[in-house]
């Protein structure tokens, strides 16, 4: 371990001449700590103060009821205190990794009844738990709004974003710290984001070459272990050097991911399609609803009526064929796409048929 940190200090001055890199990316952007993380909290609570707005559940009023009896009052059983400016309120936060008692979090406040604003509202003392069971912190403070409601006599109403839900910056306070194992044992595993064997080959080489042969070994292709010093105060300084440090990314699978809602298509730079030839058209039939008034002639004895007469016409666009050489690239695939005159719907379909014919090597993701 000690020639590990020995070797830092020259790293710390080669560094930015050996990393250079072309495409490269640095492992801070691309990896994690495993154990270092953040956790979520959630809890439950009471907002007042609002302007008639609150909400009338009932498990709105057992909790105002509880809460009032641990400061002595008694609300005899059987009344209705009529909360029109109290709501029941879940409370949520996320805790970042290394956080300490005394400091603050951003709180996300949210109704669960039917309250129809939190707008003006103030947040009472509540605790915030981890899925553990235990209070890590606690919440209290005045919401921030950004949305708002206007309702009418009439039934007209008028609503900008989502008034039920308000936020609290720095509206908790830590009450304990997370245990997390930053320094525990002789190493520290690297999660890749994504998983890709040759970036992680590519970040065990980078490392082996500058600390050592075996400093760094795969665990598989995500997960890479690094020897690291014992000494938290040293594990710092080695971890802000290796994750500074950049490497040369692996090329992403090909993929063509397709938004079934909006029609948009994103394909990546490898995807290839096997020589192939495909064509597309549309038949479009426009049914046209028209009223004719028949009059009987003058003689007849009858009554002018009014019918419908329906006009229907069929139009077969007529459009080419056109061909996909092989190994054709993303640029050749749009240019010819475009050639044809094809819409995004009609693309989609394209793309689903090569699938199936086994023509497309991207793997196709509909969202």
């Amino acid at each position: 371990m000690m020639i590990i940190w020995r070797f830092v200090a020259f790293m710390i001055l080669t560094l930015p001449m050996v990393l250079n890199t072309a495409y490269a990316e640095r492992i801070k952007d691309i990896t994690s700590i495993a154990g270092v993380r953040s956790n979520q909290l959630i809890g439950y609570g009471l907002v007042v103060g609002l302007d008639g707005s609150g909400d009338k559940a009932p498990f709105t009023t057992q909790t105002f009821k509880n809460m009032m009896a641990e400061f002595g009052i008694t609300i005899p059983s059987g009344t209705d205190p009529k909360l029109k400016n109290v709501a029941a309120v879940s409370i949520t936060a996320e805790m970042p990794a290394f956080a300490k008692p005394g400091q603050r979090l951003d709180i996300t406040v949210s109704s669960l009844g039917n309250a129809k604003s939190l707008r003006g509202g103030s947040l009472l003392f509540a605790p915030l738990k981890g899925a553990d069971g235990q209070v890590y912190a606690i919440a209290q403070g005045n919401l921030v709004v950004g949305g708002f409601g206007i309702q009418g006599n009439d039934g007209s109403k008028l609503t900008v974003n989502i008034p039920s839900v308000g936020r609290i910056p720095n509206g908790a306070i830590i009450e304990r710290s997370i245990p997390n194992t930053f320094g525990h044992g002789d190493s520290l595993v690297l999660n890749l984001d994504q998983a890709n064997f040759t970036t992680a080959r590519h970040i065990i080489d980078t490392l082996n070459d500058l600390l050592g042969p075996g400093t760094a070994e795969a665990l598989d292709g995500t997960s890479i272990r690094v020897s690291a010093p014992r000494d938290l105060s040293q594990r710092v300084s080695f971890l802000s050097v290796i994750e500074n440090m950049e490497v040369e990314m692996g090329d992403a699978r090909a993929k063509v991911i397709i938004n079934s809602r909006t029609g948009t298509i994103v394909m990546g730079q490898h995807v290839r399609i096997e020589p192939v030839a495909v064509t597309h058209g549309s038949l479009t039939v426009m049914v046209q609803e028209n009223l004719e008034v028949v009059q009987p002639n003058a003689l007849a004895d009858g009554e002018t009526v009014v019918v419908p007469k329906t006009n229907i016409t069929a139009v077969q666009e007529n459009n080419r064929m056109f061909k996909f050489g092989p190994g054709v690239s993303l640029d050749q695939i749009v240019k010819a796409v475009n050639e044809v005159g094809a819409a995004p719907g009609d693309l989609m379909a394209i793309l689903e048929a090569l699938k199936q014919a086994g023509a497309l090597n991207a793997e196709l993701v509909v969202i």
